[in-house]
């Protein structure tokens, strides 16, 4: 990655890092509070629907206006609380006011948001290819987190994703607009097609919709051709996964496993270190 206005590659990487800290903190905000607010919406939609009467049920915590606090003891956290990783590892992940634990989740998605983050960066750089990585994966973040506490993957991640990549594609940044329009248009037919063919000889629904539209994000971000190595590389995680989960948990194999967060994997591996991984396969079968 070269220099950028004379500041060196190690300080983006660096500054990019810090700012994933950052954005995982809020990542872990709307993991944890879009799910509810989506069910609120539903639930007052459907009484309009059905002329009841409106509910009782406060609505939940929004996503900016709310500040953050206990999830036990509902006390406000302080500004020095809510330093991200800083926090936790401080006060050794129980809340400083109830003792009560505080779990993991939060270290670990701002962990994981910083280290991506600047993954990013130095695979792109400091350009407007890193910023549009950035949001991708800041994206995908949130919608595994959310699909693997709630087996849900709300529209409102999904299809922003989609449509940023397809608008990307006019520029072009990562790929044309053929290639992505395309591969919108495959990615989400390819699982329908598994979906409704799955369902008609066993009468059970394998996925769910938000898996199409993550695929055709996917699609509209790398183009057609990314999108058998990434549907293979997350069948292939998902397996081995879940079978490590379901025995962990001495479940049976008719217990659901959320199939996006695997998709996110997978489609992540494949933007960053896609044309490398393709080089090296091409170069070990002999076909470059």
């Amino acid at each position: 990655m070269t220099e950028l206005a004379g500041v060196p590659a190690a300080v983006w990487i660096a500054a990019a890092f810090v700012l994933g800290l950052l954005v995982g903190s809020f990542l872990n905000v709307v993991i944890l509070r879009l799910p509810p607010r989506l069910m609120h919406t539903w639930k007052r939609d459907a009484r309009e629907v059905l002329e009841l009467p409106p509910g009782d049920e406060p609505a939940p915590p929004g996503l900016v206006r709310q500040a953050s606090h206990c999830p036990h003891c509902k006390h406000p956290l302080a500004a020095q609380d809510n330093i991200p990783l800083i926090s936790w590892l401080a006060l050794r992940g129980r809340c400083r006011f109830c003792k009560a634990s505080i779990s993991i989740q939060y270290p670990l998605v701002e962990c994981l948001s910083g280290i991506l983050s600047a993954v990013v960066i130095w695979r792109f750089g400091p350009n407007w290819a890193g910023l549009g990585g950035l949001l991708f994966t800041w994206a995908l973040i949130a919608a595994a987190g959310i699909d693997l506490r709630t087996q849900l993957l709300p529209d409102q991640l999904t299809l922003p994703l989609l449509w940023l990549g397809l608008l990307l594609a006019l520029v072009p940044l990562f790929v044309d607009g053929r290639a992505a329009i395309e591969g919108a248009a495959i990615g989400y037919l390819a699982l329908w097609c598994v979906y409704w063919i799955f369902k008609l000889l066993t009468g059970k629904e394998g996925m769910g919709y938000g898996d199409f539209k993550l695929l055709a994000a996917l699609g509209a971000w790398m183009g057609p051709i990314a999108l058998l190595p990434i549907v293979l590389l997350s069948s292939f995680i998902g397996a081995v996964v879940g079978v490590i989960a379901l025995r962990a948990r001495a479940q049976d194999h008719s217990t659901p496993i959320p199939f996006g967060p695997f998709l996110a994997i997978a489609g992540w591996v494949w933007f960053v270190f896609g044309n490398s991984l393709l080089a090296m396969y091409l170069g070990m079968s002999g076909l470059r």
